[in-house]
Order: C-alpha cells, then sequence, then structure tokens
C-alpha cells in the first residue's frame, strides 16, 4: 500500500486511509476519540483506518450482557478480551482474519445521514465481496450488516458524534468461526450465526490484503476520493478524552 496512492480521482472530498496492523481494541477506541475531535475541529481530514485486533468481544448500546455465552473468566481462560463499548449494537467478536474498518467522516461534508451512511457502508461490503465472488445482500428491515443467506459475514455498529462518525465495520476473512459462533450469540441474533470469506469461497485473503484492495468500494459507495496516508501520522494528535465508563454489569451477564 504505497504513501498517497489515489484510489479514486471523481470527487473533491478526500478520504485518507491508513493501515494500522493489529492493534488492541482500546488502543484503537482511544485513536478514533481523538479523531473525532480533530476531524469535527477541521484538524485532521475525513479519515478511514483499516486493521485488525487480537481476540476481543465487545458489547455495544443495545447489549445487556445475555449474549455473551462464556463466562468472563472462560473468555480470560481463551485469551478473548471483554470490553463494554459505545458504538451501537449488540455483542460482537473481533480477533486475527477480520478486516476492521473504522471510517471516522463528518456527514455534513458527505452530505449524507447516519442510516444512508450504514447503507452506503453497507453497499460498499457486498461490492467488495462480489469482487471475490461471494453473493451478499444487506440483512433488511431490522438487521444491520451484510450476509450471505442466513449468516452474517460484516457486522456494523457505529457511533454518532456531532455530526462525525466513529466505529464501524468488520468484516471475516479467515475468523475463528468457533469462537465467534460458541462464545456469544452474534450480534445478539438468536438462531443466526456468522460466517468467513474462506468459510464461503474458499479464498484465503490476508486482513492486510484485504485492506489494500477494499478502499476503491469505500470510495465508489461514498463517491469520495481515498488516498493512502502513514500511520505514524496519526501519533501527533492530541490525545483523546479518557475512555467512558462502562455499563454497569447486568444480573443476565454469566459468572
Amino acid at each position: 500500500m504505497s504513501n498517497w496512492a489515489v484510489v479514486a480521482e471523481t470527487s473533491p472530498l478526500t478520504v485518507v486511509a491508513y493501515w494500522l496492523g493489529s492493534v488492541p481494541y482500546r488502543q484503537a477506541w482511544e485513536l478514533q476519540r481523538s479523531l473525532v475531535a480533530a476531524v469535527r475541529d477541521g484538524q485532521q481530514p475525513d479519515t478511514l483506518l483499516l486493521l485488525e485486533h487480537p481476540p476481543v468481544f465487545t458489547i455495544g448500546r443495545r447489549g445487556d450482557g445475555s449474549s455473551l455465552i462464556w463466562s468472563p473468566d472462560e473468555c480470560r481462560r481463551r485469551g478473548v478480551e471483554l470490553v463494554w463499548t459505545d458504538r451501537g449494537g449488540d455483542a460482537t467478536y473481533h480477533g486475527p482474519g477480520q478486516l476492521v474498518g473504522y471510517p471516522i467522516v463528518d456527514l455534513g461534508r458527505l452530505d449524507t445521514d447516519v442510516l444512508r451512511f450504514i447503507r452506503s457502508l453497507e453497499a460498499s461490503l457486498v461490492s467488495f465481496l462480489g469482487e471475490l465472488g461471494i453473493a451478499a445482500a444487506p440483512g433488511g428491515t431490522g438487521l444491520t450488516g451484510v450476509w450471505s443467506g442466513s449468516a452474517k459475514v460484516a457486522a456494523i455498529g457505529i457511533k454518532l458524534t456531532q455530526q462525525v462518525t466513529s466505529h464501524g465495520f468488520a468484516l471475516n476473512l479467515t475468523t475463528d468461526l468457533e469462537v465467534f459462533n460458541q462464545g456469544i450469540v452474534p450480534c445478539g441474533l438468536v438462531g443466526r450465526r456468522a460466517t468467513s470469506v474462506v468459510e464461503l469461497s474458499g479464498v484465503e485473503l490476508t486482513v492486510s490484503e484485504a485492506a489494500g484492495r477494499y478502499p476503491a468500494h469505500f470510495a465508489a459507495a461514498f463517491g469520495v476520493q481515498v488516498r493512502w496516508g502513514e500511520a505514524a501520522q496519526l501519533a501527533a494528535l492530541p490525545r483523546a478524552e479518557p475512555e467512558p465508563p462502562a455499563p454497569n454489569l447486568p444480573m443476565a451477564l454469566p459468572r
């Protein structure tokens, strides 16, 4: 992925993409909060972070802990971190072999709203999966993310802060589906399961390869120009506000 390589040239709006490699969830969450403030204040262009996380279950604002099947002790035993986060949605899994994308963009500059933003994000993933020979579609009424048949291949959960988005999508490439489907009820949807690119097609795509190919689909779906930035540039951002406190753990959380 070359520095400042142009992905699309037809729009005056530029989104800068950064490949970060493997980043712990809380570290990426802090970086997102710094970027939200910088984008909001005009100190940073609209940004697309592309990365993967070490194993972690995250529970969003819609979750109450009941979607967690493994106890916190079992999560620790298996080396899976557990984080209550401020994105939308319920429980999901992040881990090696999964492309995570966090768009930090100003919806006003994109001339869109949060619902159209989510639909465009879904469309970009459907397009990318089509390039890989996988038939996929948005989940339909009440179901965000991208699905192939009855299984979910990409999850979406975002947060909106004064018109600036954070969090984003997680696309399963070669993700450990045993952890995903046995440790939680994926996205809190009983009777549904997560799938992956390799399970659907046999294509074994690395996360870095997928990160290099995906931005063209993001550019097309949002009608923007995407170019690459150096991850080291992000070190100059002011530190974010402290992590918001986790909600009180509900009685439903397994022990």
